[in-house]
């Protein structure tokens, strides 16, 4: 009979316990954690999407502009940059470090694009144009990723700061997470200026008439 009873004791604790945690948040602190591992995954992705693309995007341009080997140089270096990060999403350090480096590919891309403009046999290449279009649209799901990951990671860090979830939050180690920053994202979104030499001198103002008597 005690070991009957110790048993139904030990079930009743665990289900006093489950319903407590329950209570307290746990179960969504876990499924709000498994949402923001998802939205991390489909950031890398798109990334990795986009960074698959440039090879192929290099050598397209190379084959009609071979002379613009700096803007070809940098984006094949920003590129490797890139492949060299070993991002944690949890370290601070890190996420800003992976930012710095997909910028920088970002940057390069739309120097090189630019750049593809003054080419227009390298315009009309179908190659080309396919490879613009996959880019533009890796670029826009690049940005759908990231505004749901922001968005993921807003609502996580809000629910664990919030009574009573904080105080199961701090008892199972479950801290706020970084996030891309709002000064990175839209430095990140912004095409770089290029100026050519061909920029136009300001308008000059129109003479004003002589005064009369």
């Amino acid at each position: 009979m005690q070991t009957i009873f110790g048993k139904r004791a030990w079930v009743a604790a665990v289900l006093a316990m489950a319903m407590l945690l329950s209570g307290c948040g746990y179960n969504a602190i876990q499924q709000k954690d498994e949402a923001v591992k998802a939205g991390w995954s489909e950031v890398l992705n798109q990334y990795q999407r986009r960074a698959d693309l440039v090879p192929n995007l290099v050598n397209t341009v190379k084959g009609y502009a071979a002379h613009e080997s700096q803007v070809l140089t940098d984006v094949t270096e920003a590129r490797a940059r890139v492949g060299q990060v070993q991002v944690d999403a949890d370290d601070p350090a890190s996420l800003q470090q992976f930012q710095a480096a997909q910028g920088e590919l970002s940057s390069a891309l739309s120097r090189l694009l630019v750049v593809s403009e003054n080419y227009p046999t390298l315009k009309a290449d179908q190659s080309f144009r396919d490879l613009q279009a996959q880019l533009e649209g890796t670029e826009n799901r690049i940005t759908v990723a990231r505004g749901r990951y922001i968005a993921s990671v807003q609502d996580y860090n809000t629910y664990i700061r919030s009574f009573p979830q904080l105080v199961t939050a701090k008892l199972f180690g479950h801290k706020q997470k970084p996030n891309f920053s709002v000064e990175n994202e839209a430095q990140i979104q912004r095409a770089p200026a290029v100026d050519f030499g061909n920029t136009p001198a300001p308008p000059q103002p129109a003479p004003q008439p002589a005064p009369t008597n």
